[in-house]
């Protein structure tokens, strides 16, 4: 739905200021200390646990104190592993004494993980049992190790854990030591440093301070409202879910239900019931696929639009009963969702319009490592269709060169904007400008209601597609068009390259179909529905961004660990 009639006098929320990560976790615990910070399980069958907010600060002042006991203020600490309470405190722990965390992705090739590493010169690393067999040729490879830490509660063996290394800082502690609380945070100091994993290529090391990463969090906080009930999903090593999904939401005093990881998700939705979730756009999609199919074999999916349409006339002369309605659909997330923060990739609008009419509001945001990485969200009740929200308090935007249509290469500037790249000063300052503006890469256009500037975004400038007559095509347009296409799993649109005509030009759409979904409509010849399909997306738009080939793929597209497909690596070939 689009609150239009919501200006510039939208009340802002409430938030909570901190300027470092030792004053978020005294300032929560002293304001919340019996309130559950974690939920959890020690593994995916076994019991629920909880911590409160006054036991995750003892957890992070003992650790802390022993890290510093140890020599860790000012060194690099590289982190690998699963969610935990034990990752959290040990990412807490370090950036409360002065020390640069690198959270690493442990999926990631051993190959990069040692380049991460050893560019970094990471003297500390924490890191998950399940990894053991990548660490023993990591720890051989990295020579600026000097101490590793295992994760695991459960860790018994003679190496160092995180729990011994707790009991180690409480015995500092009870005897007079005081590092922890002594130390003097330098809050413009490098206090992370997260590599990133492109699309594109090779990813580049982003240096943020604890300012960038508290204030985006404290102004962001500004923009909407959460709940206090959700769950941490977002790995760790990502900025989206250290920042946004875990310290924006710890600052605010919301309980957080560690999730045990994809495959248990559904089961843990309906347990423990969140009120709402943090969600990138892949997981948001699958949630509605899943809606489409289960409705389609049961039959009922055109009376699930009907219902829709009848709600949705319903709440023009406001009368809302999308609770009553739609309480067997929202069962499956639990049944209490009221709300979802979106964000890393394009959102098909007729998505977040479906998860609206079943009475799930989606906020669509927008932002990127260098930002620490929030730019801009859409509001509780003040919404935009095919918008990704206005900037957060404290954030200006601007747009580099723009065209007749006001669009061009979108960039920004607030506390929140990195120091620069690691050891890449070159790259530092093509990113930043001289006003400090950095910028995004992404191309689109600023749309002002009232005082409000409003991001709307086209495609990323790497992916244009620049015909030899001048024209421009940006893929993430028509692939949003392309994924409203009842059956497509996946889609990437590009400019496909003749091997036998190196002047032919032509726009290729590679899809992925959810076989399930064309099954359960008899749709057995994939390639005439899609190129069907793709036909009338072509009479919609001019005809530079007419797409001239389908192609079909048998397997999903190659991803990076954001979850977002790799356009570098595909074959875009098309004899």
């Amino acid at each position: 739905m689009n609150l239009k009639n919501r200006s510039s006098n939208y009340p802002m929320y409430e938030t909570t200021h901190f300027d470092n990560i030792r004053t978020m976790v005294e300032n929560v615990a002293e304001k919340y200390p019996g309130r559950n910070a974690f939920t959890y399980r020690r593994n995916p069958h076994g019991d629920v646990l909880h911590m409160t907010y006054r036991e995750s600060e003892e957890f992070v002042r003992d650790l802390a104190t022993a890290l510093a006991a140890r020599g860790a203020e000012k060194q690099t600490v590289a982190i690998l592993g699963e969610s935990s309470v034990e990752w959290i405190h040990s990412y807490f722990s370090a950036m409360t004494i002065g020390a640069v965390t690198v959270p690493i992705d442990k999926d990631l090739p051993v190959s990069d993980i040692i380049s991460i590493m050893n560019t970094a010169e990471c003297k500390f690393v924490f890191y998950s049992a399940s990894i053991q067999d990548k660490m023993d040729e990591i720890l051989n490879s990295v020579p600026s190790i000097e101490t590793k830490v295992i994760l695991n509660w459960d860790y018994e063996g003679e190496d160092l854990s995180v729990n011994s290394l707790r009991n180690e800082g409480n015995a500092l502690f009870e005897g007079g030591n005081r590092q922890y609380s002594e130390y003097q945070i330098d809050n413009e100091a490098v206090a992370s440093i997260v590599f990133t994993s492109g699309t594109t290529g090779k990813g580049k090391g982003v240096m943020l301070s604890q300012k960038n990463i508290c204030s985006d969090m404290e102004q962001g906080m500004y923009n909407f409202q959460i709940t206090y009930r959700s769950m941490l999903l977002i790995p760790l090593h990502h900025t989206f879910g250290s920042t946004v999904n875990l310290i924006g939401h710890y600052s605010q005093g919301c309980e957080l239900y560690i999730s045990s990881g994809l495959k248990y998700l559904l089961k843990e939705l309906q347990e423990y019931r969140p009120t709402h979730l943090i969600l990138v756009p892949l997981f948001v999609d699958t949630f509605y696929k899943k809606i489409i199919n289960t409705a389609e074999k049961k039959g009922k999916l055109q009376q699930l639009y009907k219902l829709i349409d009848l709600s949705n006339g319903l709440r023009k002369v406001g009368i809302d009963v999308r609770k009553f309605l739609f309480k067997s659909v929202t069962a499956a997330f639990g049944g209490e969702v009221e709300m979802i923060i979106c964000g890393g990739a394009n959102l098909n609008q007729s998505i977040i319009d479906f998860f609206d009419g079943i009475g799930i509001v989606i906020l669509n945001g927008y932002g990127i490592t260098e930002c620490a990485p929030l730019i801009s969200c859409n509001r509780n009740c003040y919404r935009h269709d095919g918008s990704v929200g206005m900037p957060i308090v404290g954030g200006e935007v601007k747009i580099i060169d723009p065209d007749e249509n006001g669009e061009g290469e979108i960039a920004y500037r607030g506390p929140n904007v990195m120091l620069g790249y690691y050891k890449n000063k070159e790259a530092t300052d093509a990113a930043i400008d001289s006003d400090g503006f950095f910028h995004t890469g992404d191309y689109g256009k600023i749309v002002r209601y009232g005082d409000d500037p409003w991001i709307y975004i086209t495609g990323r400038l790497k992916n244009l597609i620049i015909f030899s007559n001048g024209k421009n095509v940006y893929p993430e347009e028509l692939e949003t068009d392309v994924q409203g296409i009842y059956g497509v799993s996946e889609v990437v649109v590009y400019a496909g390259e003749s091997r036998t005509s190196p002047q032919k030009e032509v726009i290729v759409a590679e899809i992925f179909p959810d076989y399930e979904a064309l099954q359960l409509r008899g749709i057995t010849d994939v390639a005439k529905y899609f190129n069907g399909e793709i036909k009338k997306i072509n009479q919609k738009n001019v005809s530079y961004k007419s797409i001239g080939l389908v192609k079909i793929r048998e397997n999903e597209f190659p991803k990076n660990t954001s979850k977002k497909i790799t356009r570098y690596n595909l074959d875009k070939s098309i004899d």
